[in-house]
Order: C-alpha cells, then structure tokens, then sequence
C-alpha cells in the first residue's frame, strides 16, 4: 500500500495529486493508495482519500504503507524521519501557488544532499517507486539540515 500525505496546508497540492493520477492510469502503481489530500480540489480516482486522517489512524496507515508519499513540510520531514519506511518527498513551489514561498525547494535541496528521495517530477516519483529506500534518522538530524541551509545560503 502507497500512502500519499499532504499535510494540512491551506494551499492545494494538486500536482502532486495529478502525479499519482497519472502512475495510476500508466500502470507505475498498481497497488492499493491510501491519500490523505488535506485542501486539494483535484484527487486521483480509484484510490481511498480523506481529506484529513486522525493521528490514531494516521500512525497505524503509515505502520501498514509499502512507502509513503509526502510533501517537503518540516512535521512531514521529522515524522517520516523516525519511521522505518521508505518515503519519497515531494516539495510544493511557489510558482504553482502551492505555498507562500520556496522553503519547501530549499529543505529539499539541502535534503538531497543526504540522499533522501526527493520527486522533482512524475519521472522521479516512479523511478523511487520501483526502487524505495530508506534513509537513515541519523541523515535528517534538525542540526544537520540546519547546517545545510546555512552554508547554502550564507
């Protein structure tokens, strides 16, 4: 099972969501999708969706997930962090009115720098897919991506 996550932003996350509809109808995914689409008006069809799912649940979806999908939030990024599961990020942009500014591009950036998978587009979403890995916790330290962002930008 892909369970694909959003967070609650008030900004939709629509390509993300157009990106699984289109794995689905190429046959990329061919397995039971559990999205969580928080304020996206456009949701792939043929999966089970929420807008919002309690924590309780949330926890034990992400216990029962081959992979998750998420967006680059920060509370994302730490939840996803602590798991033993293989996750693909995915930062929302500006420039498709996703969020009010880059920061998402910007942690990505510096998180790829430690190898976490990070989608910059639907080619990259199913190349993770086929083959998911696992970052280790240790990788995504708060310090560490912190120290990241302030050698990029200093």
């Amino acid at each position: 099972m892909i369970l694909v996550t959003v967070g609650t932003e008030q900004f939709p996350f629509n390509r993300l969501m157009s990106w699984i509809q289109i794995s689905i109808e190429y046959g990329f995914i061919a397995e039971e999708v559990i999205v969580q689409y928080g304020s996206c008006t456009t949701v792939p069809t043929g999966v089970k969706s929420y807008s919002l799912i309690p924590p309780e649940q949330f926890h034990r979806l992400i216990k029962q997930a081959r992979i998750i999908i998420g967006h680059c939030g920060e509370g994302t990024i730490f939840l996803l962090s602590v798991t033993a599961k293989p996750y693909i990020l995915v930062p929302r942009s500006q420039k498709f009115n996703e969020h009010i500014d880059d920061h998402q591009i910007e942690l990505a950036e510096a998180l790829s720098q430690f190898d976490v998978p990070i989608a910059w587009s639907p080619g990259d979403l199913v190349r993770f897919l086929a083959l998911p890995r696992r970052v280790p916790a240790t990788f995504i330290s708060a310090t560490n991506i912190c120290k990241r962002l302030h050698d990029r930008f200093k």
